[in-house]
């Protein structure tokens, strides 16, 4: 029912904005979105409150429950699901993690054309993980097994049929901790040889030093992604493109709008926060330039486009997609056909 909605973002419906643009959050659930996204007294009594530390703050986050994921689907065609970083979907046992059952949950109210993007756990994708304040080297680093049986086999046999893409996010690297770039580049090579071949692979490199020759070859050579992220220290959107000659690796792309440049996680959590509108200022008018843009370039080339908008890049993410959405529609005459 949900491929029938029309266009309207001034009513938050961004689902079939066009055939090869899909509109979605980094996560779901937000109480700040009703009225917007989620009806009005639909989920009265069943929100749920959890305490969520940011650096030295603490806050109080009110949570709909699972079943408003079929409202999200009302308006959005993908959501990037962001827990599973936190937790693999099988423990080295093969038990199913509490990860598994609320991805289990969500599978109970997704519907045809609905679309999930996950993010690979860090015990894979990242060179060091916190532990009890510190960070600490990641001896699961690049590890195709644990891939393989911990979290693609149990994702794909869950969810595999809405299942539009993995997010590999590699933390950022101080200069002083980084593999050289060819060492990175092979580490890469190896571990996307000994995984299973696919297309919805991408990689997010928060290091721009990363963003070079040597990777993109890697990329290049085995279809895999490269995300483009509106996050803290990475340059621009368009800059990050640059960087790779301007290419798509594969048919699919995905943008990832986190925060302003030159703003941590903790800062844009504090401002954005009870995430129910726009914070003034917050809102890069850059940013919401370039992703219109490459969504235009990806459309002519014949690529998908996947836009994932986090609240703490503006405040809202509903109100983000709507000026996103705008700015496309205002740039369609340009696109052929």
């Amino acid at each position: 029912m949900s491929d029938l909605i029309p266009v309207n973002p001034e009513k938050f419906q961004f689902r079939n904005l066009h055939p090869k643009i899909f509109i979605g959050t980094a996560s779901d659930r937000y109480a700040g979105w009703i009225g917007q996204i989620y009806t009005p007294g639909r989920y009265e009594n069943r929100l749920t409150r959890r305490l969520h530390k940011v650096g030295d703050q603490s806050f109080v986050e009110e949570v709909l429950p699972v079943e408003s994921v079929e409202e999200y689907f009302e308006h959005f065609s993908v959501l990037e699901i962001d827990y599973t970083f936190y937790q693999p979907l099988l423990d080295k046992d093969g038990r199913p993690t509490e990860s598994y059952q609320i991805l289990r949950q969500y599978q109970n109210y997704l519907r045809r054309g609905d679309r999930l993007i996950l993010k690979v756990p860090q015990i894979i994708s990242a060179r060091k993980i916190r532990k009890k304040g510190q960070y600490l080297l990641n001896e699961g680093f690049l590890n195709p097994e644990v891939f393989i049986n911990q979290f693609y086999k149990p994702a794909t046999e869950l969810v595999g049929c809405f299942l539009s893409g993995f997010i590999f996010e590699q933390e950022y690297q101080r200069q002083e901790e980084r593999f050289p770039v060819e060492r990175m580049a092979l580490a890469l090579a190896d571990f996307f040889k000994a995984i299973p071949s696919e297309t919805r692979y991408h990689i997010e490199l928060r290091t721009e030093s990363y963003l070079s020759k040597p990777v993109f070859e890697v990329l290049e050579r085995y279809g895999v992604g490269q995300v483009l992220s509106h996050w803290t220290w990475l340059p621009s959107l368009k800059k990050q493109w640059a960087k790779s000659g301007k290419r798509f690796f594969n048919q699919e792309a995905i943008i990832r709008l986190m925060t302003p440049l030159g703003i941590k996680y903790e800062e844009a959590y504090a401002q954005a926060f009870p995430f129910n509108k726009l914070v003034e200022g917050m809102l890069p008018p850059e940013m919401v330039k370039e992703t219109a843009e490459l969504m235009r370039q990806g459309v002519n080339e014949g690529v998908n486009i996947y836009v994932i908008i986090n609240n703490r890049s503006g405040g809202n993410a509903p109100l983000i997609a709507k000026e996103i959405a705008r700015r496309f529609l205002s740039l369609l005459p340009s696109i052929p056909g």
